[in-house]
């Protein structure tokens, strides 16, 4: 392809000329995504990639079906065309498409800062180096990665959409004697990676949980860090929220329903990272899911909304699953919730609050290897780490040995449960490895009862 050449609407003008009087959509994007790994406070790797992706559907004579290649020039673009040309051909009837987007403006994005997208391994390896130094002598691990994203949708509705937008991260521990503490942070800007404060962060919290004892397995209050918290929005955005979850009475979710506890407001906005349309070419938009405890809405691509009878969220990714991808649960003291993109430290900085109003229980800093139970419940089993400690009078007095935990997430968020929600939420990166990274804002969480099932090791 030419430099600037619109990959989405050249592959629709190929599919309509194969097949007059289709139904065509076509997303073309690229992505620049490097990661910078290290171990043993050494950076080991180093990789990047530059790949641009189209992906193609075409509805026609009642039949639909799509396909996605790589491409580097036109002549692959055709390749593509012609494979889903052909298999729409011989593909069955689809009598539940939805029709395409029609012509829509997406809503305001921030501009793309320049300096992450144009990010090289020297700018990387400057917050690795400076998370190694915060962890003072610890053993350190972990990622920073940038992602620079740029793309342009067509359809044969006349839809027609362009969009770019730069992201980043970091993700590291530091060690100690056995014991890990864990710091994330994932801004806008590459240059609001504190590597420093991130790196003394976790290696405070490998100090502190050194030396760890066993606390008998059961019902324990408990305040969890924003790191951990981030493992519930994920599970809430595919299994809760998800219009096609919702449909197939996969979820406990009930629209209107006062299903949280009224501390809890969540809220999806892909506009905060620069991404204006969705897959099908619906613009995207700030939706409000739970207000003060109340259960207002679901994300839906075009086809799930069709089924429920409402209207596309603008959340179709190209898959099955029309999940929120941006989560804030709103942190207290932000009770109107207007703000398009929560920001704070790379810590929640009112933990210590969150603590102080715990006579005993337990703070958690992460959760990992978690597993579904039951999608109806939203039943979680899984294990803490890289931090836990025994809270008591309002101090934590004890590092604590890991726990398996099986815990409905949505009992864990219920009317009464929820005793305190911090003051700031904490960008936390999602996937190290996909283009796409969800990104999760997340306050700690003071919780009445989480269910403690035994050690790590059973």
């Amino acid at each position: 392809m030419t430099a600037g050449e619109d990959l989405a609407a050249v592959a629709v003008e190929l599919a309509a000329a194969a097949l007059p009087g289709a139904q065509v959509e076509a997303a073309g994007d690229r992505h620049r995504l490097s990661l910078t790994r290290f171990a043993n406070s050494v950076i080991h790797q180093n990789v990047a990639e530059d790949v641009t992706t189209v992906r193609l559907r075409i509805h026609h004579d009642d039949r639909t079906t799509s396909g996605s290649a790589t491409v580097r020039d036109r002549s692959e673009l055709a390749v593509l065309v012609a494979r889903v040309a052909d298999s729409v051909r011989v593909a069955p009837v689809d009598p539940g498409w939805p029709g395409l987007a029609g012509v829509a403006a997406p809503g305001p994005t921030p501009p793309v800062d320049t300096a992450t997208a144009a990010a090289t391994p020297t700018d990387r390896a400057a917050i690795v180096r400076a998370f190694v130094d915060g962890a003072g002598g610890l053993e350190t691990a972990g990622y920073c990665r940038t992602n620079h994203w740029s793309g342009s949708f067509a359809n044969s509705a006349g839809q027609h959409l362009t969009g770019e937008a730069a992201e980043c991260g970091l993700s590291g521990i530091a060690r100690t004697d056995g014991a890990d503490g864990v710091a994330r942070h994932a801004p806008l800007r590459l240059t609001e990676l504190d590597g420093t404060a991130l790196g003394a962060r976790a290696a405070a919290k490998a100090r502190a949980a050194a030396d760890p004892v066993e606390l008998a397995p059961g019902r324990y209050e408990v305040v969890l860090e924003p790191t951990a918290v981030a493992d519930i929005l994920e599970s809430l955005a595919w299994a809760g929220f998800n219009g096609k979850a919702v449909n197939d009475r996969r979820s406990f979710v009930r629209l209107g329903d006062s299903q949280f506890d009224r501390a809890i407001t969540i809220v999806d906005d892909p506009l905060v990272v620069g991404v204006g349309y969705d897959s099908e070419g619906t613009p995207h938009q700030r939706l409000v899911l739970v207000d003060h405890g109340t259960t207002l809405s679901l994300t839906h691509d075009r086809r799930t909304a069709a089924e429920a009878g409402a209207f596309s969220t603008g959340h179709a990714a190209g898959t099955d699953n029309a999940a929120a991808r941006h989560l804030t649960l709103v942190p207290s003291g932000d009770e109107a919730a207007e703000a398009t993109e929560v920001g704070g430290p790379p810590a929640d900085s009112s933990v210590v609050e969150l603590v102080a109003g715990v006579e005993r229980g337990v703070l958690v800093s992460d959760f990992w290897y978690t597993r579904m139970l039951d999608p109806r419940t939203l039943a979680i089993t899984g294990l803490t780490r890289n931090g836990v400690w025994l809270i008591e009078d309002g101090r934590l007095s004890t590092p604590l040995r890991n726990f398996r935990f099986t815990q409905s997430y949505a009992q864990a968020l219920m009317p009464g449960n929820v005793r305190g929600v911090g003051r700031t939420a904490t960008p936390v990166p999602g996937d190290t490895y996909t283009a796409t990274s969800p990104r999760w804002s997340c306050p700690a969480l003071h919780l009445a009862s989480w269910n403690f099932t035994g050690g790590a090791s059973g």
